[in-house]
């Protein structure tokens, strides 16, 4: 794999990772109720999503997403479910973004966070159907695989904790500002737009294939 193409697949997975999705607007949030350094752990747990993803598209489970519509769907309904909880909860926290203690708030722990953030981009099934359908471009089919998904895996990895520590920021910046209305607005934005990815991934479908 040449300069260009890692460059190319960086650009690409730059555009795609910056707009916000699931794990990114967890990171908004973990990031204006809990500080920057705790949410990290919920970083940490969409990267290993990534790498489950990553080795995922390896040994063709991405293919077999696409051309099974049970599998698609068992993954897609999980996906939703979990969604659909967390926009729920989220729109009916009252402000407790301005008062999040971790000590106090089991669901504020450092294995919780991990877990919620891993656990929302690996049910997704459109997550396997996209890596699935930009890594394979970037592979040179004389090459070894190998290296070249681990050194992909590596960039892919890399860039999205950076862009989710970028919205933990801006959200650790925002919330110093708001008042308790303020912070009630930006919990029922989340929570309505978890709900609206819900709803997005029970009405998709897997590409014919």
């Amino acid at each position: 794999m040449d300069l260009a193409t890692l460059l190319g697949f960086a650009l690409a997975a730059v555009v795609t990772i910056a707009i916000p999705g699931p794990t990114v607007l967890l990171a908004l949030a973990n990031g204006s109720r809990y500080g920057v350094r705790r949410a990290t752990s919920g970083m940490l747990g969409a990267v290993a999503s990534d790498i489950v993803l990553v080795v995922a598209v390896g040994v063709g489970l991405g293919a077999l997403l696409l051309a099974s519509e049970v599998a698609f769907t068992i993954v897609k309904w999980v996906g939703v479910a979990y969604l659909a909880f967390l926009g729920i909860r989220m729109l009916l926290a009252r402000g407790a973004l301005l008062h999040g203690d971790p000590a106090a708030d089991p669901r504020g722990s450092r294995r919780a966070l991990f877990l919620r953030s891993f656990l929302v981009a690996v049910t997704n099934p459109k997550g396997y159907l996209f890596v699935g359908a930009l890594l394979p471009q970037f592979i040179d089919p004389a090459a070894s695989p190998l290296p070249q998904y681990v050194l992909i895996g590596a960039v892919f990895c890399a860039l999205d904790f950076a862009i989710m520590l970028g919205y933990a920021v801006l959200g650790s910046g925002v919330i110093r500002s708001l008042k308790r209305r303020g912070a009630v607005w930006l919990e029922r934005v989340s929570g309505a737009v978890l709900l609206g990815l819900a709803a997005w991934l029970a009405t998709s479908r897997r590409a014919p294939a």
